[in-house]
């Protein structure tokens, strides 16, 4: 029950709260640039993308450590969910200064990415550091190209997707090294499928 009271805690806090980071944003070092109003656009849909991307991460790293009956593996994820708070706050932080929204839709990203998360920690522990480990590969991938995509003045922006881009591989690894299974191919194309209409989505709405 406590364990489902801190998920409650945790929704309540990702959708309606402003997040707050434990550590400066990446952003802090660089001024804002002289963006057009095309690029702003851009990368403001990008960064909306990037802040569903970490509601999702939330609901996922909450909804496992609720379910998971092992101790070290709960405060493993309960530690990833912090830090992934952090991710959250940056790119609040940067939709703020650009101008730009979150998505509408978060309530329901939230409540698809923690359904999920509970029906793979239900399989095995494996099972859900496997779909972490998945995520995390496919949101690295998906932050690579958004560097390339980000405007070259904007280096603020491109400091906070660099960071995230470093966790989320670090997370991946670290996923992998506490024995997640590797999840048959089929379970990543759905997963990549299921991201791409996520992403396409967040990016207008």
């Amino acid at each position: 029950m406590d364990a489902f009271l801190t998920a409650a805690d945790n929704a309540l806090r990702t959708l309606f709260a402003t997040p707050r980071a434990s550590q400066a944003s990446p952003a802090a070092a660089h001024a804002e640039a002289a963006l057009t109003p095309a690029q702003r656009k851009l990368t403001g849909s990008l960064m909306r993308v990037n802040h569903v991307g970490e509601v999702c991460a939330q609901a996922l790293y909450t909804a496992q450590a609720a379910v998971t009956r092992d101790e070290p593996l709960r405060q493993h994820l309960l530690a990833a969910a912090r830090e992934e708070t952090d991710h959250l706050a940056w790119t609040q932080e940067r939709l703020d200064a650009l101008g730009a929204r979150p998505s509408v839709l978060n309530p329901l990203w939230f409540a698809g990415a923690f359904a999920l998360g509970l029906v793979a920690a239900k399989v095995s522990d494996q099972v859900s550091l496997g779909f972490v480990a998945e995520t995390e590969n496919q949101v690295a991938a998906h932050l690579q190209r958004h560097l390339a995509r980000l405007p070259a003045e904007d280096l603020a922006s491109r400091a906070v997707v660099a960071r995230m881009k470093d966790d989320e591989e670090r997370h991946a690894a670290q996923a992998l090294a506490e024995g997640a299974t590797v999840l048959p191919a089929p379970a990543r194309a759905l997963m990549r499928a299921a991201a791409k209409v996520m992403t396409t989505t967040a990016h207008h709405i």
